[in-house]
């Protein structure tokens, strides 16, 4: 059964004398969307990124500042006004009687989330864990592998910092070797990235850590013939998706792997601190939780979620989250973030002195593109656009290359792109004030 309005609230609503998500403001935040939805069905996918009337709807879905141009949605992104209003309704229940409506009301609810998330990923609901970030989901993994002193695992040098220090500890604690590889910058052919990791293989590499889409340049890799390649060789395979999860139209077979982990705060626009975790069933009973277990929770997904009290507003949001993905559509919602992404890098690939560490390929970048300005400090050219010109960005700077990371959102206007563009036009023609 799909995951819409009416299963989610006749599941919700069991016990309440009214559900969270009933409210009138919530119902009404939907239905807009749902009938702006309709206006353009008629459309493929890549015409209707392009109908402005459309995506002035969706922008107002969102309740954000326009006095900053926030293109910073890679780390964290706002939520929804529905989303929002589904969360702070779900709160004020949580605090009445507080034991008993959140331990016996609402938490229950949680399965209803679990099953739309599954469908979202395509996967069985018994894989799925919620957890409350990337960052836990895979640490779970890294740290519940059993693995002995002598065993490698593969990863690359632009991998996440945190899943990068946490094999690290593992090699100083157990001495497991940490073996990365670097993959080339924005290529001609993808393939040249799986090609990398299939040569860093050893005979003792016994696990595969790959970022689905790397969060410093937005460079989407070749996961499934990754994952391929490692598991005819018995080695097994963890996704970070963290930033391709809900901005890239896929499912769980389209990368083949055993373990994924990623954040339902980016590009899902659910509450802060929620994130999902996706283990192979197979495989639960052999990972070990990261906070301890009953023994008799071995092969249950949700032993990876026993993370003492925690808020049960913010889990249940997350349907309301889903709801506003799957009414968007996930196939519309990437070509519209790719035609964001493209329009402001169209619109500066002819500007003498700018460059980019992404690839133009539809392929290799969707929502994320990092650029750069011959001769400009990418940290310097992020604090003027910012406090010069109240334009939000991420400097990126890392051994192998400097840039500036933007990340539009389906929020984000055509106007504010330009404004962007014509200031780093600007600076590439007469370089930053006073530097």
């Amino acid at each position: 059964m799909a995951f819409d309005r009416r299963t989610f609230l006749a599941s919700a609503g069991k016990g309440l004398g009214l559900a969270a998500l009933s409210s009138a403001t919530v119902a009404s935040l939907f239905e807009n969307i749902k009938a702006a939805g309709k206006a353009v069905d008629h459309l493929s996918p890549i015409d209707a990124a392009m109908d402005e009337d459309y995506w002035t709807t969706i922008q107002q879905a969102f309740s954000v500042t326009r006095g900053i141009i926030n293109l910073n949605n890679g780390g964290v992104s706002p939520s929804p006004r529905i989303v929002t209003e589904a969360f702070v309704r779900y709160t004020w229940q949580q605090e009445d009687a507080t034991a008993y409506t959140m331990w016996r009301i609402l938490e229950p609810q949680s399965e209803t989330i679990r099953t739309g998330l599954a469908e979202m990923f395509g996967c069985d609901a018994e894989e799925i864990a919620i957890t409350r970030n990337a960052s836990e989901s895979l640490e779970i993994l890294l740290m519940g592998m059993d693995l002995k002193s002598g065993d490698e695992i593969l990863a690359n040098t632009q991998d996440y910092p945190r899943m990068l220090t946490t094999l690290r500890q593992r090699e100083l604690r157990e001495g497991i070797k940490l073996n990365l590889v670097k993959v080339p910058i924005a290529p001609s052919d993808v393939n040249d990235i799986a090609a990398a990791y299939e040569r860093a293989v050893t005979p003792k590499t016994r696990l595969i850590l790959i970022s689905h889409q790397i969060n410093l340049t937005g460079q989407i890799t070749p996961v499934k013939r990754v994952c391929e390649m490692a598991r005819a060789r018995g080695i097994e395979t963890i996704v970070d998706g963290a930033h391709s999860f809900a901005q890239i139209d896929f499912k769980r077979d389209d990368l083949g792997c055993d373990y994924f982990g990623t954040s339902l705060h980016k590009w899902t626009y659910a509450p802060k601190g929620t994130g999902m975790l996706y283990v192979k069933k197979d495989k639960i009973p052999k990972i070990w939780a990261l906070m301890a277990s009953e023994d008799k929770n071995k092969n249950d997904i949700r032993k990876f979620e026993e993370i003492g009290t925690h808020s049960a507003a913010m889990r249940l949001a997350i349907g309301e989250a889903v709801l506003f993905h799957n009414a968007i559509g996930g196939k519309r919602k990437e070509k519209r973030l790719r035609y964001l992404s493209r329009y402001w890098m169209n619109n500066l690939k002819a500007i003498p002195k700018v460059g980019f560490n992404t690839s133009f390929d539809p392929a290799q970048s969707c929502a994320i593109a990092n650029f750069k300005i011959d001769g400009v400090d990418p940290v310097k050219l992020g604090g003027y656009l910012m406090n010069r010109h109240h334009i939000f960005t991420t400097p990126i700077v890392h051994p192998e290359f400097t840039g500036i990371r933007i990340t539009p959102n389906v929020y984000t206007t055509l106007w504010e792109l330009d404004r962007f563009c014509e200031v780093v036009a600007d600076v590439a023609k007469k370089g930053l004030p006073n530097a």
